[in-house]
């Protein structure tokens, strides 16, 4: 019997791009595996508490009458993709305003983030992986307690479980040097091994526009 990983990856590997689409289908589970605690030095862990403890309200802003249209496109053409997981019209633009201005705030891509919820969550919530990892990125409790008050609750919050997974995965970017791979298996706790990045790399190419 094919497992949901061999059907993702057969999906990403052997079907032209519009096929994978119906990744979009994926089951409810989610994918298991989840960020290992590690020592932090004391410079990165105040900064990466600082940039958790900064709860600006989600609100784009936008230099230039043409930057504001890109984001409205991107608006009206992810939310039209979205809109089978998030029927509510309300609660999809919160969803990805948020996501929206928790990813740029961290400096990564929109779409690598909503591809990396997709295959962590496929957008529910209130997930829960076999390791413990919890909401929309799948973030493992531990950090609560590393950067915060140890209120694992929070990570069923939106904005909180999108500030924590942003802020984690820009963390682990720059501890591998940029080197996308090699972080997003830090980030589910499989670092050098390929289906996890090439799940995530995948999906994202389903949000770009």
């Amino acid at each position: 019997m094919r497992t949901r990983r061999d059907i993702l990856l057969s999906a990403l590997g052997f079907k032209p791009l519009w096929a994978s689409l119906s990744l979009l289908q994926m089951s409810e589970q989610s994918w298991a595996g989840g960020q290992v605690e590690e020592p932090l030095v004391d410079s990165v862990r105040t900064a990466l508490s600082s940039a958790i403890a900064n709860h600006a309200p989600p609100v784009p802003e936008f230099s230039d009458t043409e930057s504001r249209l890109r984001y409205l496109r991107w608006m009206g053409a992810t939310s039209e993709r979205l809109k089978k997981k998030k029927p509510d019209w309300a609660t999809r633009q919160e969803f990805l305003q948020t996501v929206w201005y928790e990813s740029k705030r961290a400096g990564l891509d929109v779409a690598l983030v909503l591809g990396l919820i997709q295959v962590e969550s496929n957008f529910r919530k209130f997930a829960v992986s076999s390791a413990g990892a919890r909401g929309y990125m799948q973030v493992m409790p531990f950090w609560t307690r590393v950067l915060g008050d140890g209120d694992a609750g929070k990570l069923f919050h939106m904005q909180s479980n999108l500030r924590f997974g942003c802020v984690i995965l820009r963390h682990y970017l720059e501890r591998e040097r940029d080197d996308l791979f090699l972080a997003l298996g830090r980030y589910n706790g499989s670092r050098g091994r390929a289906p996890y990045p090439d799940a995530v790399l995948g999906a994202r190419r389903l949000w770009e526009v």
